[in-house]
């Protein structure tokens, strides 16, 4: 299947500037993240295409070769754009290092050359960031918490001290690409690098590979994290844990670690961002008469509210900063009280005497019936003449 046009798909014109070219693209990967479509089959590949598209664009010198050549620019050896990382995944680092292996291969020889160094880049690899989705309750969201999850990753080898060599040894100059890590071709033309066959990039090979990691220089394990859990935390608060993700490759900085909070339903509140909403039953006596009822507050204490009479069912009423604090300070909203005024059951013979004594004498009490009823009336006259 014949590839898309980069401007196409980042949905701009040849002439786009710079700052279009970004806006285009922070637009199109916050929309096709595949965090976010997770309905969607198609999403990985479509924010592969997107980076691919923008890491050719944004660069001047890459972009002039595109509009020169398209796609031919890039594709002599590159095998077309492929999903680097161990497990087919999209690899950011895996873009960016094949286009700028293109370039060189198209401009290094007029610009005067290449410089030196891609071994000992390829050497140190940053891990990866992970992922942990935490559920907390809205009593923890409101007062704040610290936990301790435990969180499966892999870690700097012990073995090693993550060099990958058995015994400390250190790792020693591939013989094939002379600790360049990559290898060149003569193709017409051009001349086209790929990566080491023999050291996949790596500018050196481990000849005794440590027998815990097998030479990767990291190792699985499970490590207990202290994470504080900020009051006011929402569903969909990320926190960053620096350094806390993957082990980097053979020494190379670890990847962070991010937690995406999501707070339970609770059985009595309802939230709404800092406010929260709590239905009240009434007693239909003090609905009528007025009186006062005890609603419970989300910082386990309860607060007594006082009724007016005639209230209806539906009526709200507030209890000012008794609802959640704010993430990042600024006070804390309102709880938002809705009364259900209670109609009896189950009633005795002597309480339905009371009632129908009662409904003798309340036919002109009832203002919202009143009310409806004079609207019907007035209804059906419309409807006679």
């Amino acid at each position: 299947m014949a590839k898309r046009d980069y401007y196409e798909v980042l949905g701009v014109s040849r002439g786009a500037s710079a700052e279009e070219l970004k806006k285009a693209y922070r637009q199109k990967a916050k929309e096709l993240h595949p965090d976010r479509n997770s309905d969607n089959p198609n999403a990985e590949a479509q924010f592969k295409e997107v980076n691919e598209a923008y890491d050719v664009l944004k660069d001047a010198d890459k972009k002039a070769a595109y509009d020169r050549f398209g796609h031919a620019a890039f594709e002599n050896g590159m095998g077309g754009g492929g999903g680097g990382g161990p497990r087919g995944g999209f690899q950011q680092g895996d873009f960016a290092s094949a286009f700028s292996d293109v370039f060189e291969d198209l401009f290094g020889d007029f610009m005067g050359g290449r410089g030196g160094g891609a071994g000992a880049r390829a050497r140190a690899q940053r891990g990866s960031d992970l992922r942990y989705n935490l559920r907390v309750t809205l009593e923890d969201a409101y007062k704040g918490i610290q936990k301790t999850i435990n969180v499966p990753t892999s870690v700097t080898c012990e073995g090693c001290n993550g060099t990958g060599s058995e015994g400390g040894s250190e790792p020693v100059t591939c013989p094939t690409c002379s600790g360049m890590g990559k290898v060149r071709a003569q193709q017409g033309f051009f001349t086209v690098e790929r990566t080491c066959p023999t050291c996949s990039g790596a500018g050196q090979i481990v000849k005794n590979p440590c027998r815990a990691c097998g030479g990767s220089g990291r190792t699985e394990k499970e490590r207990a994290l202290s994470v504080n859990i900020p009051a006011g935390v929402e569903t969909g608060t990320r926190i960053r844990l620096a350094g806390e993700g993957e082990a980097g490759l053979r020494g190379g900085p670890s990847g962070d670690l991010y937690i995406f909070i999501e707070v339970r339903e609770h059985a009595i509140f309802q939230r709404d961002g800092v406010h929260l909403f709590c239905r009240v039953p009434v007693p239909m006596t003090t609905a009528a008469m007025g009186g006062e009822v005890e609603v419970p507050t989300i910082d386990g204490g309860m607060s007594r509210v006082k009724v007016p009479a005639g209230s209806q069912s539906g009526k709200q009423m507030r209890l000012r900063g008794k609802g959640m604090p704010a993430l990042r300070g600024g006070g804390a909203g309102d709880m938002l009280i809705e009364l259900a005024v209670e109609t009896p059951v189950n009633l005795t013979a002597r309480q339905k005497e009371l009632l129908r004594e009662f409904e003798k004498l309340s036919s002109e009490n009832n203002p919202e019936g009143s009310s409806f009823f004079s609207k019907v009336r007035n209804f059906w006259d419309g409807m006679k003449n």
